[in-house]
């Protein structure tokens, strides 16, 4: 466990924001950096075929220590962070013996986190948290899940008694702007089943996510000179508003939680002659996501109807959909991390991701793939934060799944 922090430290301090405008795969040159780097650390610890795509993706391979029938299983965690906030010159900071009062990340920017505004920090005192500098986020999303999985698996390497199936790890580029799982080769990693280590506080265990769909509206106006602009101009800022304002206001993320879905007006940009809205589109029931989109578009149809021309246009895709589907027939990999959780002293959080990760991709590509907590809170943001505690609990909820298989 001595090896946990000094990972995570060492990870969080390599730069590799994914970017949503770049083409390639990875998203970015840093990721691929990051994944040679774990490589060479597998290698280190022996997994002999570690390795490294042309795309990002690192895979390796624990092999069985036993000749009898135990199922593959797989790991799995994502290399890059939030394109939110920053990830340069990450800072982390170690908070001793939290006491529960406010903790000062930043003075001279006057940064604070405080229990005030995340109560759940409460919950931690009398343990040391690793924190911001209050300027850029922390990058547990998915860096400790990175330092958990290889830290149990070297401990399995460490400890050979410990009999076990072949158990296999992949690291993946690009998760959190949506292509975690474009080009993962679900046949070549060889996992009958597999976890994400990428959930946030201690003892989260997830097999329902959202199902998730992108719109872009795109809608042109005309300009014209104010001043004699009557019955020509067409304000595409003005059919804009109107058009969110037709979207229900009580669905959006500060009004939901839960199973609620929502619409998110994620950006929004542009002038008289056009203006483009990106919505993202969430719900944990088909139907409802279903019905979500309709809505969207009946609201596009009624304006260009109302204004008598096609002014809007709309490019709507889908995402993800929520696991739960896939999940369900395997349910004993759910059971099964729920019963490790116990056996290490861990409360099991059964609950619906208010999300995705690559794992609800992953289910539907051949590979069900529940997700399994972290232990960081405030994940994409300067709030961020995560207890070394929760860090070493996963590490031993990862060894006991493994132990589990083997009995």
């Amino acid at each position: 466990m001595e090896k946990l922090i000094d990972r995570f430290l060492k990870y969080v301090k390599m730069e590799t924001t994914s970017n949503s405008e770049s083409q390639t795969c990875p998203s970015t040159n840093s990721q691929l950096d990051f994944a040679r780097v774990l490589v060479e650390e597998l290698k280190e610890i022996g997994l002999k075929d570690a390795s490294v795509d042309s795309n990002g993706y690192v895979m390796a391979t624990l092999p069985a220590n036993t000749d009898r029938d135990i199922p593959t299983i797989g790991f799995i965690a994502h290399m890059d962070t939030s394109p939110d906030m920053t990830a340069k010159n990450v800072n982390p900071q170690i908070i001793k013996n939290y006491d529960g009062s406010d903790l000062v990340l930043n003075s001279e920017k006057n940064i604070v986190l405080s229990p005030k505004d995340f109560p759940e920090l409460k919950k931690y005192i009398g343990e040391d948290l690793i924190t911001t500098d209050g300027t850029t986020l922390l990058g547990a999303d998915d860096k400790a899940g990175i330092a958990e999985i290889i830290t149990a698996i070297e401990y399995l390497v460490n400890n050979p008694e410990i009999e076990h199936g072949t158990v296999k790890v992949a690291f993946t580029p690009d998760e959190e702007i949506g292509r975690g799982a474009d080009k993962f080769d679900v046949e070549k990693f060889g996992a009958d089943f597999a976890y994400t280590i990428d959930g946030g506080e201690i003892g989260e265990l997830e097999y329902e996510n959202f199902n998730a769909a992108y719109a872009k509206v795109k809608i042109k106006g005309r300009n014209v000179h104010p001043g004699s602009a009557k019955n020509k101009m067409i304000n595409s800022i003005l059919i804009a508003m109107k058009f969110n304002s037709m979207l229900p206001s009580n669905e959006i993320p500060a009004h939901t939680e839960g199973y609620e879905g929502f619409y998110h007006l994620n950006d929004i940009s542009g002038n008289v002659e056009e203006t483009t809205l990106y919505y993202i589109i969430r719900d944990h029931d088909r139907d409802k996501f279903e019905e979500k989109k309709r809505k969207l578009m009946k609201v596009a149809e009624y304006l260009n109807d109302d204004i008598g021309e096609k002014v809007i246009e709309v490019e709507m895709k889908d995402q993800y959909y929520n696991m739960k589907e896939k999940i369900k027939p395997v349910i004993h990999i759910v059971e099964i991390a729920e019963k490790a959780m116990k056996e290490v002293g861990v409360t099991p959080i059964i609950k619906p991701i208010r999300g995705g990760t690559d794992g609800a991709r992953l289910s539907y590509m051949g590979l069900p793939c529940p997700n399994i907590f972290t232990g960081g809170h405030n994940f994409h943001g300067k709030f961020e934060y995560i207890p070394i505690k929760s860090m070493k609990k996963a590490v031993e909820v990862i060894i006991k799944i493994i132990k589990l298989y083997s009995k």
